[in-house]
């Protein structure tokens, strides 16, 4: 019999995997439904909905291996990076998804919650406040008016599988609708900076890297202090922090 492999798990949601099926368990419905419709709209390739019995959704496990791991250099070939912009740059350019997505992306409403969080990071000593004042200068640059596109929404590096330098699946779209692309380019590459050129080239056309680097900053900064409350290392070599640390 195969082993149960934990492959997420938090107070929110939890992920296992069993031989070929890997089993979502969410509390929040509303996160599975936009999963399982966001899969069946995208047009690039995603994992197979097996069944659903809420609070579990089963899916499929893609073939190929993971682009690569936050914290870890990316064993992927250039091609392959390019091919995961040219994956991108087809879902950015479907038609949009008829709910406007959970990200906040409001600039004043994402600003607010910005400055209230770099406040606590400093408060409680989670970061320094050079660190944290220079990479809210950095981040300032997302804080714009964008056209909306049909994102992913959470494009972490380890949700995009290859086989080669092909793409085989894109997984975990419980984030998905309409967003701004380049926050998808910059989650992809986060911590992986030296494959945003290739990325860039897949997805064929020119973009703002002030912008990609400022999500870099607001992504992390946002991020680090669930991180840590949540049982995850963003304090580990090539994770938030050190994203963080290479903007001063």
């Amino acid at each position: 019999m195969d082993e149960v492999e934990v492959v997420v798990a938090h107070s929110e949601r939890a992920t296992l995997r069993v031989g070929d099926v890997f089993l979502k368990v969410d509390a929040d419905q509303v996160r599975i439904d936009v999963e399982v419709e966001a899969m069946a709209l995208a047009p690039v390739p995603t994992p197979e909905v097996l069944w659903r019995k809420p609070p579990v959704l089963a899916i499929a496990a893609v073939p190929g291996t993971a682009l690569g791991r936050l914290g870890e250099p990316s064993t992927a070939s250039p091609a392959a990076w390019a091919a995961a912009g040219a994956v991108i740059r087809k879902l950015h350019d479907a038609p949009l998804p008829p709910w406007t997505g959970r990200r906040r992306r409001d600039p004043d409403e994402l600003a607010a919650e910005l400055d209230g969080e770099c406040e606590l990071l400093v408060t409680n000593g989670v970061l320094p406040v050079d660190l944290v004042t220079r990479n809210r200068q950095v981040a300032e640059a997302a804080l714009r008016s964008w056209t909306p596109a049909f994102t992913h929404g959470d494009l972490q590096i380890d949700h995009v599988f290859v086989d080669g330098d092909e793409v085989t699946g894109v997984i975990d779209w419980s984030e998905a609708g309409r967003g701004d692309a380049l926050f998808d380019l910059a989650t992809l590459t986060l911590g992986h900076e030296e494959h945003l050129g290739d990325v860039i080239s897949g997805y064929g056309t020119d973009l703002d890297l002030d912008v990609i680097r400022a999500w870099w900053s607001l992504r992390s900064l946002l991020g680090v202090r669930w991180l840590v409350e949540h049982g995850f290392d963003a304090f580990a070599p090539g994770c938030e922090v050190d994203v963080l640390r290479s903007r001063m």
